[in-house]
């Protein structure tokens, strides 16, 4: 039985912004999956595109060595996400607010992720955030 749009959107984001585990991350995306943040600048840290599973695992493992620096996680209380399906049955859209802990203050984050699937895998992602985020 295939994986709904709820199951494959929570597993991409245990995988990837609760626990950070590359290898979990890139087990969600097809052989030759993309992950792609178009609002990115071109020659950012944080690459526009990546091609291919092992590319997303290599990478993605990198940007999380990162990340673990910055100390911010997100609370998962204060966080909320809608997905909405489309008439098109392997695209589904996920609208996120996530709140990261601060010092003091918590820092809201809104974005939007475009997921086509094939079968039960992230086949494409379009992740669209604030590129200064990962600054």
């Amino acid at each position: 039985m295939p994986r709904t749009p709820q199951e494959i959107f929570e597993s991409y984001v245990y995988a990837g912004p609760l626990t950070r585990n590359a290898d979990a991350l890139a087990e969600n995306f097809t052989e030759d999956g993309v992950f792609e943040a178009p609002l990115m600048p071109v020659g950012a840290a944080f690459p526009r595109r990546l091609e291919g599973r092992e590319e997303i695992r290599r990478t993605m493992a990198a940007h999380y060595l990162r990340q673990a620096q910055d100390g911010r996680s997100p609370n998962l209380e204060k966080s909320r996400y809608v997905l909405h399906t489309t008439s098109e049955p392997d695209v589904f859209i996920a609208e996120i607010d996530t709140v990261f802990d601060g010092d003091g203050e918590d820092v809201a984050v809104s974005l939007v992720q475009i997921f086509r699937v094939r079968d039960g895998r992230i086949a494409r992602l379009r992740d669209y955030f604030a590129p200064e985020l990962l600054s």
